[in-house]
């Protein structure tokens, strides 16, 4: 475990849109930093950035949970900068803007976090071939609809990590995260849109997906949903269905099988990422 308690590296945090975004959700006002580590009300989304010290060519972005209303930034986000340096990753933590009705805001916040990532390639000591995309519930969601949805190649991440995710819009979705990214009443085109396992093609990079048989706010069927759909398309894919845990324990020590996902997520990435050989 000497992963756990190496220091991370300095970090460094960049605005995701300096010139402004493109686009809006809506909310103005002040970020709103609440217990836990947790913010509200992001109006200046962000990547900060930990480098490794010794960097193996790969990096992950991670996009924290918290229902498309509030990011979880400390166990679904910083905490996870020390391990995954102590691997040679570079770690990116993602602070984007909540949805607020306006499904296109977390995506395009997604889309612009992998063009900074793989325009500082050169200089962060990354293979801009080996950038994934990761996600907790609904942070989940929105990096499975990066890894199905992106806008071109540039946008396309590597690989996909996905923690207890959100992928369907249907009537096994979590509620909030639903209304919170389509609204209240959402078309019938836009449920279909957004249910990720109705999105996924032999395109969709390769995924590790990891939850509790227990959990009670997003059902498993919506990984097992996901995983499926990427068998059917020849997708490399791996689940990791854990007895018991139920839902949001990112890299807490409380979760009883810490010592199992994190040790399967390291075999995992060294056999299948940052082994080129074996990428595909």
């Amino acid at each position: 475990m000497i992963a756990v308690v190496t220091k991370a590296q300095p970090q460094e945090e960049l605005p995701l849109w300096p010139d402004g975004a493109p686009n809006t959700n809506g909310l103005t006002g002040s970020q709103e930093d609440l217990e836990g580590g947790r913010v509200a009300n992001v109006v200046s989304p962000t990547i900060t950035v930990y480098r490794a010290s010794h960097p193996n060519g790969a990096a992950i972005i991670m996009c924290p949970g918290g229902g498309y209303a509030r990011l979880a930034m400390g166990h679904e986000g910083h905490d996870m900068a020390s391990w995954l340096n102590a691997q040679g990753i570079t770690y990116v933590v993602l602070k984007y803007r909540m949805p607020n009705g306006h499904s296109e805001v977390p995506l395009s916040d997604a889309e612009q976090a992998i063009r900074l990532v793989r325009r500082h390639a050169e200089e962060w000591g990354i293979d801009p071939h080996l950038v994934g995309i990761m996600g907790a519930s609904a942070g989940g969601h929105l990096a499975a609809s990066l890894a199905t949805l992106y806008s071109s190649e540039e946008t396309r991440p590597d690989f996909q990590i996905l923690f207890y995710p959100v992928i369907t819009m249907g009537k096994a979705t979590h509620g909030g995260s639903r209304e919170n990214l389509l609204g209240k009443e959402p078309s019938a085109a836009m449920k279909q849109k957004y249910s990720l396992e109705c999105q996924v093609n032999r395109r969709t990079p390769q995924a590790f997906i990891m939850l509790s048989s227990d959990d009670g706010v997003v059902p498993p069927e919506n990984s097992l949903r996901y995983y499926m759909a990427l068998l059917d398309s020849g997708v490399p894919a791996a689940l990791h269905a854990y007895p018991t845990g139920g839902h949001g324990w990112g890299f807490k020590d409380s979760f009883p099988y810490k010592r199992q996902w994190t040790g399967e997520l390291e075999k995992w990435l060294r056999e299948r990422v940052t082994n080129k050989n074996k990428n595909h």
